[in-house]
């Protein structure tokens, strides 16, 4: 039984969370650099089952992209050419970050923690991956 990924793509930093292998919790997984993210996926596939992946897609208020959504519509390309075998969904990323932000204050994150943007990317990849688990059940 393979996991679901979710990722939450930006032109420096990628987060990145999974599903336990009963796809029933959505945890932090990583964040790692952009540039290294296909080397990144390509190791974890070969260590965990991964039937399903997840790409947050930055909308606006309105439903039209934002200036970041061509760059995450390149990034979903690549991906799909890169891992044809892999199911690929697209989930609205809208407030991840502010919601991940209150996530980590509600927790008593330290100051410090909630600083460093690669623990809220990695937080933002595991609303993303949540929120499709209760939209598909």
């Amino acid at each position: 039984m393979g996991r679901i990924l979710a990722i939450d793509y930006g032109s420096k930093r990628v987060g990145l969370a999974v599903t336990d292998p009963l796809k029933i919790i959505a945890s932090p997984l990583e964040t790692v650099h952009s540039k290294d993210v296909m080397s990144f996926m390509k190791a974890y596939f070969t260590k965990e089952e991964v039937e399903k992946v997840i790409i947050g897609m930055p909308k606006n208020l309105n439903n039209e992209k934002t200036n970041a959504t061509p760059l995450v519509e390149a990034f979903v390309k690549h991906f799909k050419k890169t891992f044809p075998d892999k199911e690929v969904f697209l989930e609205d990323e809208r407030f991840t970050s502010k919601m991940a932000l209150d996530a980590m204050i509600q927790s008593g994150s330290k100051k410090k923690d909630r600083r460093e943007k690669g623990n809220i990317d990695k937080i933002s990849a595991a609303i993303i991956l949540q929120s499709f688990l209760q939209r598909i059940q």
